[in-house]
């Protein structure tokens, strides 16, 4: 049985595979099954280590960006998706795989048109409220779609489409509280916000965290994931905004938080500060109260939406990026902090809200349609 696994770079494309992938084997292990060939395609591996760690082989294509405002960049990104096209359908009709999935975002469009085109079983997952311009696509012919919010489903065919929830890693779902402080460098006794800025950080959320550090630090411990890219701007900044605070040692940013290091510090949050992408499904998973700051509808189309259906199952509070302030933020955290009736209401929806069997039913669904596919 061979799978061939794609999507955008991103965490949110690149993890929840892992997720799926962890269950294909947990599954083909419990049915006694041949063990499978996983492969994963994209321009870029994201992280070769995980993929390392779960037996997943990477092949190397390419992919055009197709931007949603004019840009130059588009009319050479037509020609790298031509080229990624070619260089797809060559690696998978060497490959011929038993199935595809397909994660979303733009790098997943090659190899799903080679599946396409050389007529092989396609799975797609959606985990946005809206889909994206390529899962709506690939929605037309592919086998078997699966969504993350109920709202999503409309955009695709009733007979083919389920709500599964998003597949989160077994890594990430599971918070640790014990030896956590002591890990992260906490003191005892005091409340914890963690800020997720997505997988790449997030330079507004960033910038607004640091402009109200003083008082966030009276407070609270800060743990703050910043992004590769921000981690040396943030750090300097920082050490210059809380050079007269005795409490500059209750801040902690990360340019990137590990498996561990994130599920210790969802073990002792008492708030999550987040963008809506994936993310959301993991803060759910761990039963954090959340405040959900969307990216702006200019940039992206769908994190708004996310926002207020998550908002709306009573999981958590929805700030938009035209309203956030030092003074806002502040606000609302010390307000959920404080009041432990809303704190536990939250608690309570995102229990429900969460899907701890997302990534078994996509992987079930994949196996099936592989094992048939092997028979044909």
């Amino acid at each position: 049985m061979r799978i061939l696994f794609t999507g955008g770079g991103t965490g949110g494309h690149f993890y929840p595979i892992i997720a799926i992938a962890e269950e294909v084997n947990s599954l083909v292990k419990e049915k006694r099954l041949l063990a499978p060939e996983l492969y994963y395609m994209s321009p870029t591996p994201y992280n070769e280590g995980v993929l390392f760690e779960h037996d997943i082989i990477y092949k190397k294509n390419s992919a055009g960006k197709l931007r949603r405002y004019f840009s130059v960049l588009n009319f050479f990104d037509l020609f790298r998706t031509a080229w990624g096209v070619f260089v797809s359908v060559v690696q998978v009709w060497r490959l011929y795989p038993d199935v595809v999935f397909g994660k979303g975002g733009y790098a997943s469009f090659p190899a799903l048109l080679a599946a396409r085109i050389l007529r092989i079983p396609v799975v797609i997952h959606e985990s946005d409220t809206v889909p994206g311009r390529v899962n709506a696509w690939a929605g037309k012919f592919a086998t078997r779609i699966a969504v993350s919010y109920a709202e999503a489903a409309a955009y695709f065919p009733k007979d083919r489409v389920a709500l599964t929830g998003q597949p989160v890693r077994r890594d990430i779902a599971a918070p640790i509280s014990d030896g956590a402080r002591e890990y992260l460098k906490l003191e005892p006794n005091l409340p914890v916000i963690l800020i997720l800025g997505g997988s790449q950080g997030s330079g507004i959320i960033n910038d607004i965290v640091i402009e109200g550090l003083n008082e966030l630090v009276e407070k609270y411990e800060i743990i703050h994931q910043v992004g590769e890219k921000n981690i040396a701007e943030v750090e300097s900044t920082s050490r210059a905004v809380l050079a007269s605070s005795t409490h500059k040692d209750r801040y902690k940013p990360f340019d990137y938080l590990n498996a561990l290091a994130m599920r210790m510090a969802a073990g002792v949050a008492s708030v999550v500060v987040s963008r809506a992408g994936s993310t959301i499904f993991e803060i759910a998973s761990w039963d954090v109260p959340s405040i959900i700051v969307p990216i702006s509808e200019k940039v992206s189309h769908d994190q708004r939406s996310n926002a207020f259906a998550y908002a709306r199952a009573g999981a958590g509070e929805v700030i938009e990026e035209e309203n956030l302030t030092s003074h806002v933020l502040s606000a609302e955290i010390e307000r959920l902090v404080t009041n432990q009736g809303a704190r536990e209401a939250m608690k309570t929806a995102a229990k429900a809200f969460y899907k701890p069997d997302a990534a078994k039913l996509v992987a079930e669904e994949i196996v099936k349609i592989a094992l048939s596919h092997e028979i044909d």
